[in-house]
């Protein structure tokens, strides 16, 4: 019953609305005997009779009444999530849900949009800001279409294109004693050093922590954070170093180049594999492959 009651719906409520058989047929195009075998079985699905002879034509039954009324309501709210479908894969006006790191915020992603809108300007982009896990959660729930992102994940079920690289700076106060090294240090000089760290679940977290692993030290968090402007104001109040995406000069803090190991990381878009993309998000994807190199900054 349940497998077949939207159709089963949509077909008494042409005939509640006509009070015809034959009429009814015709303008939902059914055979007259097959919609009159329809009404005749959803009546007996149901135990109550829903129309009554009245002449030539039919009269819905108190039950039938009822039932109308939450016909007309369900398939209203069908057709409506229908058309709001059919509307979001439009090529010239749909939709397409982008999510991004915080790093890419400021700068990457408003560039992204800028260039969008000069090839494809009806397209709606719904942004979507988060940590790098909670980005790849997203995706697979299909909440977010495309993901910029990084580290770049290595799973079947998600297709990962590196766009760029980025390059991590080590920021450090301006009074540091490292401050005066402008044409860069090797990171194993930071050893010790109270390190301001993105919070676990952030990409950059593990990321760091591996550099520093491979420059031999582990790093000892002062604060966490998941901004990159807050950690960076972190460290122009002298409250510890930082690797962080290069950015604009900011007060109080100096970035140094890291010769040792090098702290560059990829940056790219993430989608479900196998997914058959709708027109708007193909050509978010076909946008971010073509340009992605230079909108994001690298």
């Amino acid at each position: 019953m349940h497998e077949s009651l939207a159709p089963a719906l949509y077909r008494f409520a042409a005939v509640a609305r006509t009070g015809h058989l034959t009429r009814a047929a015709e303008e939902i195009g059914v055979p007259q005997p097959t919609l009159s075998r329809a009404i005749a079985r959803l009546e007996d699905d149901l135990g109550v009779a829903l129309f009554r002879r009245a002449g030539r034509g039919l009269r819905l039954t108190a039950a039938g009444q009822a039932l109308r009324v939450r016909a007309d309501a369900a398939l209203a709210e069908l057709a409506a999530a229908a058309a709001e479908i059919a509307g979001d894969a439009d090529p010239a006006t749909g939709r397409a849900s982008l999510g991004f790191l915080g790093t890419m915020g400021p700068v990457a992603v408003p560039r992204i949009l800028r260039g969008l809108r000069r090839t494809s300007p009806g397209i709606r982009i719904e942004l979507v800001q988060s940590p790098h896990a909670a980005l790849l959660e997203r995706v697979r729930a299909g909440t977010v279409d495309v993901a910029l992102t990084s580290p770049m994940p290595d799973e079947p079920d998600l297709t990962a294109v590196v766009l760029a690289e980025e390059e991590l700076r080590l920021a450090v106060p301006v009074s540091h004693r490292l401050a005066a090294a402008p044409a860069g240090v090797e990171l194993a000089a930071a050893a010790g050093e109270p390190f301001l760290l993105f919070a676990p679940g952030y990409g950059l977290r593990g990321q760091v922590e591996s550099w520093c692993a491979e420059a031999g030290f582990r790093p000892q968090p002062a604060f966490e954070g998941g901004e990159t402007e807050t950690l960076r104001g972190l460290v122009g109040a002298g409250l510890g170093v930082a690797l962080l995406p290069a950015g604009p000069d900011v007060p109080g803090v100096v970035q140094l180049p890291v010769r040792a190991p090098r702290t560059v990381r990829p940056l790219g878009m993430v989608h479900l594999s196998g997914d058959r993309p709708t027109p708007p998000v193909r050509a978010l994807c076909t946008f971010l492959t073509a340009h992605g190199h230079t909108l994001l900054g690298i």
